[in-house]
């Protein structure tokens, strides 16, 4: 069974609003003892959290829904409901947050401890207690609660190094990895042996850095071939390639020079990684042709501009030069990037118009009014209570929407539609523009008889 999983589709759901409560305080000798009804609690949130001690998204692809709690109902005596309880998931630090839909990133979570609301609770209805007033000093209704959010988020996991190492399968750089470091990759004769991304921590002197093993690429990694297309995104953090070529291959058309080229047209084709610093080290030069073929080779390759290193990941020989210059490269890159902090996550409210909502015209005798305060209002409203239908009547008469009605031609008996045309609330209109609430018994509205 695998225990690395770097790309997960996760289906996210906070918790709903808890409903506000409609009672009457009732004591002896107090007949008029007035609204109390409490305020239900507000739904929980789904958050992402960068946690150090996560190395994969191994957990969401076998769960791969999650849902935070409800909030709870409001009750009598002035009692708000709980709130709902957060779920947090940890991720690993350089996860990339992505819309399932559209394939926009949503957020690049990098620093332990930053977080992101992936979806928010539904707010709690308001119970009678909050809704009295002068004219409506015992309410027989309450508001109800919001749904949560919900969305389908892509999780994706692109390794935080500074080196990666690349090459053909069997190229040794897992070998190489483990006599760096104290990593301890599986190492076999045979292709594809590494899976998953291995990371190695590596001390040259007073630099320490960290070194990622990639998969093996083959020619048509960029294009899904092979494991390079999974792991190639991999090398996107790094700031420094070694090119790891094996100079004891006994595979018909190749030699180190062409998989140098081979590996280059396919971190080309990748894209974004053409500017990153390139190291080359001939791999196996314990074995006697070895040393041969990369004596040939390595003038040919500085002839490229890349410095070359031969080494034998096996007996350990050039492994302190490259260590150093790999650290020479990779303190060069901390000192021209900028101070990496945690991610800052920009609150961007939706864009409403002047009024907060919109009236259009769809046809000769249908309507439709969007914006984020109808749309809440009709989520809130209890459409089995009169009382509660005047008074979101007489909510959306006070923000303007019968005139803009009128403005936009509507007359009594038009259907308006509130919310989208598929899924909206749809009622026939009847003006009522001035009408002042009529109250019967709790709980009706003579306007509604």
């Amino acid at each position: 069974m695998a225990d690395f999983v770097d790309h997960v589709v996760l289906h996210i759901k906070a918790g709903d609003g808890g409903n506000g409560c409609a009672s009457i305080h009732r004591e002896k000798f107090k007949p008029l003892g007035g609204p109390d009804g409490g305020d239900g609690g507000r739904g929980g949130d789904v958050i992402l959290e960068v946690d150090p001690n996560t190395s994969t998204l191994l957990e969401y692809h076998h769960r791969p829904h999650r849902r935070a709690g409800n909030g709870k109902q409001g009750m009598g005596s002035n009692r708000d409901g709980a709130n709902g309880e957060d779920v947090v998931l940890p991720v690993p630090d350089g996860t990339v947050v992505k819309d399932a839909r559209t394939g926009e990133v949503l957020v690049d979570l990098i620093g332990s401890g930053t977080r992101y609301v992936a979806v928010q609770g539904g707010f709690g209805g308001l119970g009678n207690a909050a809704l009295a007033n002068a004219k409506r000093k015992a309410p027989g209704f309450a508001l109800l609660g919001e749904p949560g959010d919900e969305a389908e988020i892509v999780l994706e996991l692109k390794t935080v190094a500074d080196v990666a190492l690349v090459g053909f399968p069997n190229a040794g750089k897992s070998s190489l990895i483990a006599a760096l470091s104290a990593a301890r990759p599986k190492i076999a004769d045979y292709p594809f042996t590494t899976l998953v991304p291995n990371l190695g921590v590596v001390t040259a002197g007073e630099t320490v850095f960290t070194v990622a093993d990639v998969p093996g690429l083959i020619p048509g990694a960029s294009e899904g071939r092979g494991l390079g297309h999974e792991f190639l995104r991999h090398v996107e953090r790094c700031s420094t390639i070694v090119h790891v070529l094996d100079c004891a291959t006994l595979e018909p058309g190749r030699d180190p020079v062409t998989d140098f080229e081979v590996i280059e047209a396919e971190l080309a084709a990748y894209g974004s990684l053409q500017d990153r610093p390139r190291l080359v080290a001939l791999n196996k030069v314990d074995v006697p042709d070895g040393r041969d073929l990369a004596d040939i080779v390595t003038p040919i390759l500085e002839e490229r501009g890349v410095r070359v290193f031969e080494i034998s990941a096996a007996s350990h020989e050039g492994l302190r030069p490259l260590s150093f210059a790999m650290a020479e490269m990779v303190a060069a890159a901390r000192a021209q990037a900028p101070v990496e902090e945690p991610t800052r996550l920009v609150i961007r409210p939706k864009q409403l118009g002047e009024a907060g909502f919109s009236v259009r015209r769809i046809d000769e005798n249908r309507f439709q009014v969007t914006g984020e305060k109808p749309e809440r209002w009709i989520r809130q409203t209890d459409f089995t209570n009169d009382e509660a239908v005047g008074y979101l009547a007489d909510r959306l008469d006070r923000l303007g929407v019968e005139e803009e009605l009128i403005k936009a031609g509507a007359t009594a008996g038009a259907e308006v539609v509130i919310g989208p045309m598929e899924g909206g609330y749809v009622f026939d209109w009847q003006p009522s523009r001035g009408a002042e609430a009529v109250l019967g018994p709790r709980g009706t509205d003579l306007r509604l008889g």
